[in-house]
């Protein structure tokens, strides 16, 4: 009967091409190799080589067979270099899902720190507003999500990643960027970039608004924090936004000065606690949290230099 050592005999005398050096290859002895070829020319009913001058040459038979020995371990070969590669996050995929402001906010910088120690690994993202992007954590579809919620969805926890206070952010030229700091007074009369009406945020900072007494001039309503950026650096208003967003726009057209009035921006990493455990979260948390420190040094580089 054939056995997988015969197999790994024949190969290595046909890769070394002597029975001396297969048997170094094998790190056994030189008349084990001779022993277990001449058993498998037996079991297989042909000569696999060619004895000349006290050389071994390999038969046509053995020629043919030898390439269906390669690509079989060509298969096995493949297969451990994947284990090997998934077992150092060299490989594998990761999916997230986050608000959109997050997608190119904080997402970008943390894959780039984590594909610099897993250049293997690939990211899916997914951006979604809620409630569905709840929903869809609830249902265990991605390893991971990011969201402004406090309060973990159904069948998750939630890890707070970075808290951070809204800023306002103004256009090139307009007089409040004489002011270290603005105040919500310093809003009256102002033209202003709200976010959509139904946006916790803008829910909050209208409130305050109101019990400040004081009146903005909305002229822009908008869904996304980049829109509002992007409003504002036409210089169409001021808005109240996050900073994460906020800083990609920060000396092209845009400038942010700090509030006297704290409005905290919370990212938070939702993870499912039912879907199946994928070894690269941990490891993509650590970039996320790089990431994030990342982004309140350039918070306060920004505010202490004025821009």
């Amino acid at each position: 009967m054939l056995t997988h050592r015969h197999i790994e005999v024949f190969r290595a005398v046909m890769i070394a091409g002597s029975v001396t050096k297969a048997a170094e290859l094998l790190n056994t002895s030189q008349p084990t190799v001779s022993r277990e070829l001449a058993r498998m020319e037996q079991t297989i009913g042909f000569a696999l080589f060619e004895r000349i001058a006290g050389r071994l040459r390999p038969t046509m038979p053995a020629l043919a067979l030898f390439e269906e020995v390669r690509q079989s371990y060509a298969g096995l070969e493949r297969v451990a270099s994947a284990a090997a590669r998934l077992r150092a996050f060299r490989e594998g995929q990761l999916s997230v899902i986050a608000l959109p402001a997050f997608s190119h906010s904080i997402l970008p910088d943390a894959f780039l720190r984590f594909h610099g120690r897993h250049p293997g690994v690939s990211l899916s993202v997914e951006t979604q507003e809620s409630p569905l992007l709840e929903e869809w954590l609830t249902a265990q579809r991605y390893d991971l999500g990011l969201t402004e919620h406090d309060a973990p969805p159904a069948g998750t926890r939630l890890e707070l990643l970075v808290q951070v206070d809204e800023v306002c952010v103004l256009p090139d030229g307009h007089p409040l960027l004489a002011r270290a700091a603005v105040e919500l007074a310093d809003f009256e009369g102002q033209a202003f970039v709200s976010l959509s009406a139904s946006d916790p945020y803008r829910v909050q900072i209208d409130e305050a608004f109101a019990q400040a007494g004081v009146l903005p001039r909305s002229i822009v309503e908008t869904p996304t924090a980049v829109s509002v950026c992007t409003f504002v650096r036409q210089g169409l208003g001021l808005a109240i936004i996050n900073p994460l967003t906020a800083l990609d726009f920060v000396g092209r057209g845009l400038h942010i000065r700090p509030l006297m009035r704290s409005f905290p921006f919370r990212v938070n990493v939702v993870l499912p606690e039912h879907r199946p455990g994928n070894p690269l979260v941990g490891a993509f948390m650590e970039s996320l949290r790089d990431a994030a420190a990342a982004i309140k040094g350039r918070l306060a580089a920004a505010e202490s230099a004025g821009i």
